[in-house]
């Protein structure tokens, strides 16, 4: 062996940089990418955002709890979000507001001239809103180098065109072989793989869970106007389109979930093309240039909620994946749960036991 190593995470976006850096220091721990850099896909693509609706009620504790430490990171910047509906969609959008009010969600209801207040020319037939004034931007690419640095800081080792390409268990623990050729040793295996987490435990001899990878379209748009930077993210109540000031630019998404193999996905120019459509029937705001274009891959378990815990086949195998589009809203949070999990130290903030990989076996009994 080339190397020998307490714990390897496969993976270092957002998920494996931020769990290396809850772990550091307490275990010898490599991170293993198979790019040329970290945060090459998903987390290189998001949205950018932070809203504790985003993702259900089952990731809301998770996004709540990573509020704070976001917060005093410097890694929020104030927006606020609305969840418009149309005319004949009040209802909907009222059950939206109770249905967050109840989990302690800040979040009321607006109606059409209070939402014209917020968003200029708004076009007629939006008449109800759920506004989220707790909702904020995120610098995801400060939080992740904040990961990546703090745990390089513990010791931690980061190992880029790295990928894995055999995974043997032994009495040990288990034997990795790498595609350069070199060998490592581990006690424990990591998946943070994002959309490839399936294929991961696959090659560990660990059955898959169904997580499932989905193409999410995003293109920056000039516009021919001057868009004040104070107008909120919006975002459909039927989950069409969402879009929010970025730069003096528009980010807009057509809110797809297209299944995908895992890839370096690319935006398609027919969802582009909805994403306007969609668009310009909520603003009259002028398109003057799409300015770029791109893709980013969401994965999610089968019942939609991360996936974080020990492989019940083998408690050597540790999942950290499933985390949909809302893996860096709520980064500390699930690297604080995962790192308790595999340190075997006490409850934090979160009750792990929603995402813990053994659900889905007990469903199939």
């Amino acid at each position: 062996m080339d190397a020998a190593f307490d714990i390897v995470v496969v993976g270092a976006g957002m998920a494996g940089a931020s769990l290396a850096a809850a772990i550091g220091g307490r275990a010898s721990v490599l991170v293993l990418e198979v790019e040329d850099r970290p945060g090459y896909h998903a987390t290189g693509r998001s949205a950018a955002f932070w809203t504790e609706s985003y993702g259900g009620p089952g990731v809301q504790p998770l996004t709540a709890a990573s509020g704070p430490l976001l917060r005093d990171l410097g890694m929020l910047t104030p927006r606020g979000a609305l969840t418009m509906g149309r005319s004949g969609q009040e209802r909907e959008v009222e059950a939206f507001v109770a249905r967050y009010a109840a989990i302690g969600v800040d979040v009321e209801l607006l109606d059409r001239d209070a939402i014209a207040a917020r968003v200029p020319g708004l076009r007629p037939g939006w008449t109800c809103a759920a506004l989220e004034p707790s909702t904020c931007d995120i610098d995801v690419a400060a939080l992740h180098q904040h990961y990546l640095a703090q745990a390089q800081r513990q010791g931690v080792q980061l190992w880029c065109r790295a990928g894995l390409v055999a995974a043997a268990r032994n009495a040990g623990g288990w034997a990795l072989a790498l595609a350069d050729g070199r060998r490592v040793a581990a006690n424990v295996l990591v998946d943070a793989a994002g959309a490839w987490a399936d294929p991961v435990a696959r090659l560990a001899g660990i059955a898959p869970l169904g997580i499932a990878a989905y193409r999410r379209t995003v293109a920056q748009l000039g516009i021919g106007m001057a868009v004040p930077d104070t107008v909120p993210l919006v975002l459909d109540v039927a989950e069409t389109f969402y879009f929010k000031p970025e730069s003096g630019r528009i980010w807009l998404s057509p809110h797809d979930e297209t299944p995908s193999a895992a890839c370096d996905a690319a935006a398609e120019e027919i969802d582009v093309a909805l994403a306007i459509d969609r668009f310009e029937h909520v603003v009259d705001w002028p398109v003057s240039r799409v300015e770029h274009r791109w893709a980013g891959l969401r994965s999610f378990a089968p019942d939609r909620l991360p996936v974080y815990g020990f492989a019940p086949q083998d408690p050597g195998f540790f999942w950290f994946a499933g985390q949909g589009g809302f893996g860096i809203q709520t980064a500390p949070a699930a690297a604080d749960l995962a790192a308790r999990l595999l340190l075997g130290e006490g409850p934090g903030a979160v009750d792990p036991a929603p995402y813990a990989p053994g659900r889905f076996a007990a469903k199939k009994r």
